[in-house]
This record gives C-alpha cells, structure tokens and sequence, in this order.
C-alpha cells in the first residue's frame, strides 16, 4: 500500500484513540488495527481501504477509501448506533496531518449497521473518503 494510504491510517488510528467521545462510547481506548484474541467489546477496528490515483497537471492527489468497524456486543443496537456516531464526529472533515502529506479532506461516505448470524453481536461499517497530496 502507498505510503499516503498508510500515513492517514496511522493518523486516524491516533485521532481515534485520543477522541475522548469514542473512548467514553467504547469504555477505554478500544481501537484496533488488528483484533486482538481477547478483545472485550465494544471496540473498533481499522478495515479495509482503497486508494486511487487522481493526480492533475498540478500535481500527485491520492483518494483513499477507508472502512472503520465498530462491533458491540452488550448494548445491543443502540450501542453499535453511538460508536457510529462517535467515529463520524470524530473524523469527518478532521484536520489530520498523516506523515509526509497534506490531507486535502476527509468525509463520511455511508455507515450501515447490521445484528451478526449469532444474534448477539451487532456490526457498524463506517466508511470514510480522503484525499491527499505530498507535502511540497
């Protein structure tokens, strides 16, 4: 993956963890790169992503494509609908700078939220679009 794509992952990784709105949601700084074995829901995790190269005459942009998943497990419906929330609050039009490039926008593009084949366990996919260029 490019280094822009993983730059803004890193970037939204800790705007994440250091949103108090999501960590209060989520009971403690539960967000994942990659779940670990015994992760305590609710928690979020970095999915998967895209990137597309848009680049004009005036230079290198990037678009990414990111999917954030929140997974809630005890408050049911409701919760996985707070997390949702609490992640489009905390990174719509954010002012991120992820290392080495300039974020032109970041913008919430469509969550859905779904109860999982156990019965239990409910899934929100928030997806996000950004743009980004090199630093000059």
């Amino acid at each position: 993956m490019p280094a822009a794509h993983v730059a803004l992952r890193a970037a939204i990784h800790a705007a994440l963890k250091a949103d108090t709105a999501l960590i209060a949601a989520l009971g403690g700084a539960h967000v994942h790169d990659e779940v670990p074995r015994d992760a305590a829901f609710p928690y979020v995790t970095l999915g998967d992503g895209g990137i597309s190269d848009i680049s004009t005459d005036d230079g290198d942009v990037q678009e990414h494509r990111l999917e954030l998943h929140a997974w809630s497990r005890q408050g049911g419906h409701k919760e996985a609908h707070v997390i949702a929330g609490a992640l489009l609050a905390a990174l719509d039009d954010a002012p991120l700078t992820p290392s080495g490039h300039r974020l032109v926008n970041l913008r919430f593009a469509v969550a859905d939220i779904r109860r999982e084949r156990d019965g239990r366990t409910y899934h929100a996919v928030v997806r996000f679009r950004a743009v980004t260029e090199p630093l000059s």
